[in-house]
């Protein structure tokens, strides 16, 4: 896949250098959320709070990603990428500074909404990128090959933050977070030219800006591959918020065991990830979508078969494996696929559909925990009930709608030459 003549007059970054940059960006929801995973128990043990209120500051996180994304994704399509993105790296690193120091759970709440909202730019804008420069189905290919960075984060994050909690509490896991800003800051800061010209950009104000979230809602292909995304997405945060409590409370995994089996899950995102990327060209995004998605449902049902039968980790492992996995499926194929359509408003389509991933993964998140710390039923009949409504979702959605065709002129290449398209 080329990209279009304007693409290519509007270089971001240089090849490698760029696929790292914008992975990392990808990565602040890993990265905000995972590290801290093996730390929620005595989080709560150390406010003296439920499982529940513990899962609240994910919930907070979340719906700070969604809101600030509707706030950046805008905004970059008004006045370019690179300014809004450095002012959002620099209040996330200050948010997450301020998250080591809360006084109780209610304040940590507090900053994790503004650390989320700032952590919003990254991954709305780095997408919008991703846009300014590919065409067509080089879009999911980027997608997928930013996996194989961004898929990095939930398998590090995780197995560096249970053997930081060796050496220091939760507080110094939010430290580490910080640091990390600033490192991204510094990096987005010499590293990523602008990829949106001026001659390009919108205008209007907020009058446009909610005309092109109406116009966007409107687009029964955007809405059908953005909420479909957005279920299965929040299946994928069921898990996140539910798996720390389910299998070192209930099953009496270590912080550090449970760190490796998050790490391995996450390693089948990458997998599936390329596999998906490979595939690209040779099928087409809507039915590598259909696919994941499937995988999404067939694994939710596996594993509330698998609590309900009281098969014990040798049957919930394998099913919350392929839940996860699939999403390497799922996310690079759903996201070109929704933003393939809109070339000069990517950073606003961008935006909505990390609202309705984050958003609904946010509502979803505190419900797995409804129950206690003692059944992993609630967990699992989440993840089963969203991943079966994605999967319906896409296909309702589907059905009569028009065949995806790109809006830029675009033509196919052999998956072969993908690394000289990417990498110059």
């Amino acid at each position: 896949m080329l990209p279009t003549p304007a693409a290519a007059k509007t270089p971001a970054g240089g090849g490698l250098r760029l696929i790292v940059i914008l992975g990392a960006l990808t990565a602040f929801g890993p990265l905000s959320i995972d590290m801290y995973l093996p730390a929620l128990p005595s989080l709560a043990r150390e406010f003296g709070v439920s499982a529940s209120q513990t899962q609240a500051t994910l919930s907070a996180c979340l719906l700070g990603l969604a809101l600030g994304q509707t706030i950046a994704g805008p905004i970059s399509d008004m006045l370019g990428r690179r300014r809004p993105l450095l002012i959002g790296l620099a209040a996330y690193a200050l948010a997450s500074l301020l998250c080591a120091f809360a006084p109780s759970v209610e304040a940590l709440i507090a900053v994790r909404f503004v650390q989320g909202c700032a952590g919003a730019a990254g991954i709305v804008i780095a997408r919008a990128v991703v846009r300014d420069l590919h065409a067509g189905d080089a879009v999911a290919r980027f997608f997928a090959v930013l996996m194989l960075v961004n898929g990095l984060a939930p398998i590090l994050a995780p197995i560096f933050g249970g053997q930081l909690l060796r050496v220091t509490s939760w507080r110094g896991v939010f430290v580490t977070l910080a640091v990390i800003g600033v490192l991204l800051l510094l990096a987005a800061g010499t590293g990523l030219r602008e990829s949106l010209p001026p001659g390009r950009r919108a205008s209007g104000g907020l009058q446009a800006t909610l005309a092109t979230f109406r116009r966007l809602l409107g687009d029964r292909r955007f809405v059908g591959y953005a909420l479909s995304c957005g279920l299965a997405f929040a299946a994928l945060f069921a898990y996140i918020s539910g798996s720390s409590f389910v299998l070192q409370d209930l099953f009496g995994v270590s912080p550090q065991r449970f760190s490796l089996i998050f790490g391995a899950n996450a390693l089948g995102i990458v997998v599936a990830g390329q596999v998906s990327g490979r595939l690209v060209g040779r099928v087409r995004p809507e039915r590598l979508l259909r696919i994941g998605l499937t995988a999404t449902a067939t694994g939710g049902v596996a594993l509330l078969a698998a609590v309900a039968g009281g098969t014990g980790l040798a049957g919930v492992l394998p099913a919350l494996f392929v839940v996860v996995a699939s999403m390497g499926f799922v996310l690079p194929n759903a996201s070109g696929l929704a933003l393939a359509g809109n070339p000069r408003i990517a950073g606003s389509a961008s935006a909505l559909l990390g609202v309705l991933q984050y958003a609904i993964g946010a509502g979803v998140a505190p419900l797995v925990g409804i129950a206690g710390t003692r059944t992993a039923v609630p967990m699992a009949l989440v993840i089963a009930a969203l991943g079966v409504c994605a999967l319906t979702v896409f296909t309702l959605f589907r059905r009569g709608a028009p065949p995806a065709v790109p809006s830029d002129r675009w033509r196919a290449v052999p998956v072969r030459r993908l690394p000289r398209i990417l990498i110059p």
